[in-house]
Protein backbone atom coordinates (compact mmCIF):
# COMPACT_ATOMS: atom_id res chain seq x y z
CA UNK A 1 0.00 0.00 0.00
CA UNK A 2 2.80 2.51 1.03
CA UNK A 3 4.25 1.72 -2.58
CA UNK A 4 1.20 2.49 -4.64
CA UNK A 5 0.89 6.22 -2.13
CA UNK A 6 4.34 6.72 -3.55
CA UNK A 7 3.80 5.96 -6.98
CA UNK A 8 0.58 8.07 -6.68
CA UNK A 9 2.17 10.76 -5.52
CA UNK A 10 4.94 10.63 -7.93
CA UNK A 11 2.64 10.53 -10.83
CA UNK A 12 0.83 13.58 -9.11
CA UNK A 13 3.66 15.43 -9.49
CA UNK A 14 4.24 14.70 -12.94
CA UNK A 15 3.54 16.82 -15.51
CA UNK A 16 2.19 16.30 -19.65
CA UNK A 17 5.19 17.67 -21.50
CA UNK A 18 4.53 20.22 -24.21
CA UNK A 19 5.81 19.41 -28.12
CA UNK A 20 9.30 21.04 -28.26
CA UNK A 21 9.57 20.78 -31.86
CA UNK A 22 8.67 23.50 -34.42
CA UNK A 23 6.09 22.24 -36.85
CA UNK A 24 7.58 22.50 -39.94
CA UNK A 25 11.65 24.01 -41.61
CA UNK A 26 10.16 25.35 -45.14
CA UNK A 27 13.71 24.05 -47.42
CA UNK A 28 14.79 26.53 -49.39
CA UNK A 29 15.31 26.33 -53.41
CA UNK A 30 17.79 27.19 -55.24
CA UNK A 31 16.01 29.69 -57.19
CA UNK A 32 13.25 32.01 -56.11
CA UNK A 33 12.69 34.90 -54.16
CA UNK A 34 11.60 35.80 -50.84
CA UNK A 35 7.62 36.16 -51.44
CA UNK A 36 8.04 32.79 -52.97
CA UNK A 37 9.18 30.88 -50.13
CA UNK A 38 6.75 32.44 -47.81
CA UNK A 39 4.11 31.07 -50.13
CA UNK A 40 5.26 27.62 -49.97
CA UNK A 41 5.62 28.00 -46.47
CA UNK A 42 1.82 29.46 -46.16
CA UNK A 43 1.14 26.39 -48.41
CA UNK A 44 2.76 23.63 -46.27
CA UNK A 45 1.52 24.64 -42.58
CA UNK A 46 -1.94 24.92 -44.43
CA UNK A 47 -1.81 21.55 -46.00
CA UNK A 48 -0.32 20.47 -42.66
CA UNK A 49 -3.22 21.78 -40.73
CA UNK A 50 -6.07 20.29 -43.04
CA UNK A 51 -4.26 16.81 -42.50
CA UNK A 52 -4.34 17.11 -39.07
CA UNK A 53 -7.86 18.11 -38.17
CA UNK A 54 -9.25 16.80 -41.37
CA UNK A 55 -7.24 14.05 -42.51
CA UNK A 56 -6.12 12.71 -45.69
CA UNK A 57 -9.23 12.55 -47.73
CA UNK A 58 -10.05 15.85 -47.11
CA UNK A 59 -6.49 17.27 -48.21
CA UNK A 60 -6.93 18.02 -52.12
CA UNK A 61 -4.88 20.70 -54.16
CA UNK A 62 -8.49 22.61 -54.72
CA UNK A 63 -9.20 22.52 -50.81
CA UNK A 64 -5.59 23.48 -50.23
CA UNK A 65 -5.79 26.51 -52.65
CA UNK A 66 -9.31 27.67 -51.42
CA UNK A 67 -7.80 28.21 -47.80
CA UNK A 68 -4.67 29.67 -48.81
CA UNK A 69 -6.81 32.30 -50.56
CA UNK A 70 -4.71 31.20 -53.75
CA UNK A 71 -6.08 30.05 -57.37
CA UNK A 72 -5.84 26.48 -58.04
CA UNK A 73 -3.57 28.03 -60.87
CA UNK A 74 -1.50 30.14 -58.23
CA UNK A 75 -0.81 26.73 -56.39
CA UNK A 76 0.16 24.20 -59.04
CA UNK A 77 2.77 27.04 -59.82
CA UNK A 78 4.68 26.00 -56.66
CA UNK A 79 3.77 22.47 -56.52
CA UNK A 80 2.27 20.96 -59.84
CA UNK A 81 0.98 17.62 -57.78
CA UNK A 82 -0.47 16.62 -54.13
CA UNK A 83 2.85 14.40 -54.55
CA UNK A 84 5.36 16.76 -55.11
CA UNK A 85 3.60 18.87 -52.03
CA UNK A 86 3.76 15.67 -49.67
CA UNK A 87 7.08 15.27 -51.07
CA UNK A 88 8.12 18.88 -49.50
CA UNK A 89 5.87 18.73 -46.48
CA UNK A 90 7.80 15.64 -45.05
CA UNK A 91 10.87 16.92 -45.95
CA UNK A 92 9.89 19.97 -43.69
CA UNK A 93 8.64 18.09 -40.76
CA UNK A 94 11.49 15.78 -40.38
CA UNK A 95 13.70 19.05 -41.22
CA UNK A 96 12.21 20.51 -37.65
CA UNK A 97 13.57 17.20 -36.16
CA UNK A 98 16.34 17.04 -37.28
CA UNK A 99 17.49 20.15 -36.14
CA UNK A 100 16.90 19.49 -32.58
CA UNK A 101 18.18 15.76 -32.84
CA UNK A 102 21.62 17.09 -34.49
CA UNK A 103 22.84 19.42 -31.28
CA UNK A 104 21.82 16.31 -29.27
CA UNK A 105 24.33 14.35 -31.16
CA UNK A 106 27.10 16.72 -31.37
CA UNK A 107 26.83 18.81 -28.12
CA UNK A 108 30.22 18.33 -26.12
CA UNK A 109 30.36 17.69 -22.26
CA UNK A 110 27.83 14.48 -22.62
CA UNK A 111 28.12 11.15 -22.12
CA UNK A 112 26.09 8.90 -24.77
CA UNK A 113 24.14 7.56 -22.25
CA UNK A 114 23.10 11.33 -21.54
CA UNK A 115 22.82 12.11 -25.34
CA UNK A 116 20.67 8.87 -25.67
CA UNK A 117 18.27 9.91 -22.50
CA UNK A 118 17.73 13.18 -24.30
CA UNK A 119 17.35 12.20 -27.67
CA UNK A 120 14.30 9.88 -26.49
CA UNK A 121 12.76 12.26 -24.36
CA UNK A 122 12.64 14.96 -27.40
CA UNK A 123 10.76 12.41 -28.93
CA UNK A 124 9.00 11.21 -25.96
CA UNK A 125 7.61 14.74 -24.98
CA UNK A 126 6.41 15.26 -28.55
CA UNK A 127 4.13 12.31 -28.70
CA UNK A 128 1.04 13.99 -26.92
CA UNK A 129 0.90 17.04 -28.99
CA UNK A 130 -1.73 17.02 -31.71
CA UNK A 131 0.35 17.30 -34.70
CA UNK A 132 2.08 14.23 -34.42
CA UNK A 133 -1.01 11.76 -32.88
CA UNK A 134 -2.94 13.30 -35.69
CA UNK A 135 -0.27 13.59 -38.39
CA UNK A 136 2.43 10.36 -38.23
CA UNK A 137 -0.72 7.39 -37.56
CA UNK A 138 -2.87 9.01 -40.25
CA UNK A 139 -0.06 8.63 -42.73
CA UNK A 140 0.89 5.13 -41.92
CA UNK A 141 -2.50 4.12 -42.79
CA UNK A 142 -2.16 6.03 -45.86
CA UNK A 143 1.15 3.99 -46.49
CA UNK A 144 -0.48 0.75 -46.40
CA UNK A 145 -2.35 1.58 -49.61
CA UNK A 146 -0.33 4.58 -51.32
CA UNK A 147 3.17 3.32 -52.52
CA UNK A 148 4.31 7.08 -52.80
CA UNK A 149 3.96 7.57 -48.82
CA UNK A 150 4.89 4.31 -48.28
CA UNK A 151 8.45 4.92 -49.26
CA UNK A 152 8.03 8.96 -48.45
CA UNK A 153 7.60 7.64 -44.68
CA UNK A 154 10.37 5.04 -44.68
CA UNK A 155 12.54 7.37 -45.88
CA UNK A 156 11.35 10.34 -43.24
CA UNK A 157 11.78 7.89 -40.32
CA UNK A 158 14.83 6.59 -41.82
CA UNK A 159 16.76 10.50 -41.32
CA UNK A 160 15.13 10.55 -37.73
CA UNK A 161 16.95 7.19 -36.60
CA UNK A 162 20.28 8.16 -37.84
CA UNK A 163 21.18 10.48 -34.76
CA UNK A 164 19.82 7.45 -32.19
CA UNK A 165 22.33 5.09 -34.47
CA UNK A 166 24.94 7.62 -34.14
CA UNK A 167 24.50 7.84 -30.12
CA UNK A 168 24.39 3.86 -30.03
CA UNK A 169 27.27 3.34 -32.02
CA UNK A 170 29.55 5.96 -29.34
CA UNK A 171 28.00 3.61 -26.31
CA UNK A 172 28.36 0.43 -27.95
CA UNK A 173 31.52 0.25 -30.43
CA UNK A 174 31.62 -3.30 -29.67
CA UNK A 175 28.15 -3.91 -31.66
CA UNK A 176 28.04 -5.81 -35.28
CA UNK A 177 25.91 -2.71 -37.47
CA UNK A 178 23.16 -5.07 -38.01
CA UNK A 179 22.68 -5.18 -34.27
CA UNK A 180 22.86 -1.92 -33.52
CA UNK A 181 20.47 -1.22 -36.28
CA UNK A 182 17.82 -3.92 -34.44
CA UNK A 183 18.53 -2.01 -31.10
CA UNK A 184 17.80 0.99 -33.21
CA UNK A 185 14.54 -0.21 -34.27
CA UNK A 186 13.30 -1.62 -31.25
CA UNK A 187 13.49 1.82 -29.51
CA UNK A 188 11.96 3.78 -32.12
CA UNK A 189 8.99 1.08 -32.50
CA UNK A 190 8.59 1.14 -28.70
CA UNK A 191 8.31 5.14 -28.47
CA UNK A 192 6.21 5.83 -32.16
CA UNK A 193 4.17 3.03 -30.48
CA UNK A 194 3.00 4.78 -27.66
CA UNK A 195 1.82 7.59 -29.82
CA UNK A 196 -1.67 5.14 -30.15
CA UNK A 197 -2.24 4.53 -26.48
CA UNK A 198 -0.79 8.07 -24.61
CA UNK A 199 -0.76 10.52 -27.69
CA UNK A 200 -3.17 13.28 -27.79
CA UNK A 201 -6.54 12.96 -26.43
CA UNK A 202 -5.41 9.64 -25.80
CA UNK A 203 -6.52 7.31 -22.50
CA UNK A 204 -3.26 7.56 -21.09
CA UNK A 205 -1.34 10.84 -21.74
CA UNK A 206 -1.90 11.54 -18.45
CA UNK A 207 0.88 9.02 -17.64
CA UNK A 208 3.23 10.08 -20.58
CA UNK A 209 5.60 11.63 -17.89
CA UNK A 210 5.61 8.15 -15.73
CA UNK A 211 5.65 6.15 -18.87
CA UNK A 212 8.54 8.58 -20.07
CA UNK A 213 10.92 7.89 -17.02
CA UNK A 214 10.80 4.02 -17.41
CA UNK A 215 10.97 4.24 -20.85
CA UNK A 216 14.33 6.20 -21.09
CA UNK A 217 15.78 3.86 -17.79
CA UNK A 218 14.85 0.82 -19.50
CA UNK A 219 16.30 1.95 -23.34
CA UNK A 220 20.10 2.82 -21.57
CA UNK A 221 20.09 -0.27 -19.44
CA UNK A 222 19.34 -2.10 -22.74
CA UNK A 223 21.90 -0.99 -24.72
CA UNK A 224 24.49 -1.38 -22.20
CA UNK A 225 23.99 -4.59 -21.42
CA UNK A 226 22.72 -6.03 -24.78
CA UNK A 227 24.72 -8.82 -26.39
CA UNK A 228 24.11 -10.38 -29.67
CA UNK A 229 23.47 -13.38 -28.27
Amino acid sequence: MTQLRQLGRFMQRDEISTATVTDLIVPDRNIGYTKGHETRETILRTALAILIDEGWQAMSMRRIATACGLKLGNLTYHYRTREDLVRELLDAVIASYEREFVPIVQQDGLRPEQRLERYCRLVLDDIPSKKTTRLFPELWALANHDPFVHDRMHELYARARAPLDAIIAEMRPDLPAEHRETLVLFISFAMEGSTVFAGYEKPFVARIGLIKRIAIGSFVDLVRSYTPD
